[in-house]
């Protein structure tokens, strides 16, 4: 794959320095030659990682999917303080280095991100310290919570991660990470000072990297106007329904790399949607290509030039996911897929509340909805 190397990022770190990829579907995709799991785009993130955010404790599952998709060539894994699965992908990594699955932790690139509760000046240091290292106490219900009572655990076990990030641009007491929330729960989100951490984070060799998820492009330009180290990866909800074609362009023009999260839709999940698997536009594409449509949606994000997380703890699925090199959509193709009705699935409702910081979704996305 080659990239227009014109724009450079402001970060001074090796992990951190990459070009900005074009404007427009105007890279050289390789036929074949990469595995899209090994294939990293300019700031070091590989192209396609495995998400492992699910419903409820599921240590050992989480474990041994991890593993195996370490064993089909999977290197980025994504996780979070509050998906309290850490602990699992921590002891896959070890097993892969110590079964000879990878060579050393190097060759993995794991990323985490702060919690709300934790989005404190004075608590994202010591979030990620928990996450490298000790129990986490950002837990999704009391059934986690057992379960980490009764199986003692230590996180991540790891010196470092690749990528750290501010998981929402919102505040919460300290202590809140269990849904429901109420009004009281959310504070002011204090973004310079919460950046201000996450560089101390970077500065320590703690965060290779770090980065925002749900910036809004309005966000994004607050932050890059104070930033000592800016961000490098911007995660946030991308597929055929909800395509960012304005903040796409947005972090092209500033070197952010975009990540997609639910490039399937989340289908199945509190918050998901049917409306990206069931797509008419799409099942006739697939049909045409012999593809799934899953693997027609991951091409199309692919070929927008941003990375992205699928999450499948299925080992045909995790195959079928990596299957997005060595073909490509017809220009027909891209065509009709930028047709298709805009809706975004995941809202955030639950961060809107008439006496927060957020009173509506047109102001915590700043319109971008």
């Amino acid at each position: 794959m080659y990239w227009d190397t014109n724009k450079r990022c402001r970060h001074s770190d090796t992990h951190a320095y990459r070009a900005a990829p074009p404007r427009g579907l105007s890279c050289v995709l390789g036929k074949g030659t990469m595995s899209a799991a090994t294939e990293r785009a300019p700031c070091g993130l590989p192209r396609i990682g495995l998400g492992t955010a699910v419903q409820g404790p599921r240590p050992d599952p989480v474990r041994r999917a991890v593993l195996r998709a370490m064993q089909l060539g999977y290197r980025h894994f994504d996780t979070a303080a509050h998906y309290a699965t850490e602990a699992p992908i921590g002891e896959a990594a070890a097993e892969a280095v110590r079964t000879g699955v990878v060579a050393s932790r190097a060759e993995l690139f794991v990323t985490s991100k702060v919690w709300c509760a934790d989005a404190h000046p004075d608590r994202v240091l010591p979030a990620l310290r928990r996450t490298l290292r000790n129990a986490s106490a950002t837990l999704l219900n009391d059934q986690a919570i057992y379960w980490l009572i009764t199986h003692p655990c230590s996180n991540l076990q790891m010196e470092y991660v690749d990528l750290y990030m501010v998981h929402w641009p919102v505040t919460m007491k300290a202590g809140r990470f269990t849904a429901p929330f109420t009004p009281e729960d959310f504070e002011p989100f204090d973004m310079r000072d919460v950046w201000e951490a996450m560089e101390e984070c970077h500065r320590l060799g703690l965060a290779k990297a770090i980065g925002v998820c749900n910036f809004s492009c309005k966000k994004l330009e607050a932050l890059l106007s104070f930033a000592t180290v800016p961000p490098a990866v911007n995660q946030v909800e991308i597929n055929p329904v909800w395509q960012q074609r304005k903040l796409r362009e947005f972090c092209r023009g500033e070197s952010i790399q975009l990540c997609a999260y639910s490039p399937l839709g989340a289908k199945g999940t509190h918050w998901g949607s049917d409306s990206v698997m069931d797509s008419g536009v799409l099942h006739e594409i697939a049909r045409s290509k012999g593809k799934t449509v899953a693997q027609v949606c991951l091409r199309w994000v692919y070929e927008q030039g941003d990375c992205l997380v699928v999450k499948s703890f299925d080992e045909a699925r995790m195959r079928e996911n990596l299957d997005i090199v060595g073909w490509e959509l017809t220009e027909e193709e891209r065509q009709r897929i930028s047709k298709i009705p805009q809706r975004k699935i995941n809202q955030g409702r639950r961060y809107i509340t008439e006496h927060g910081q957020y009173k509506s979704l047109e102001e915590l996305w700043d319109g971008e909805i």
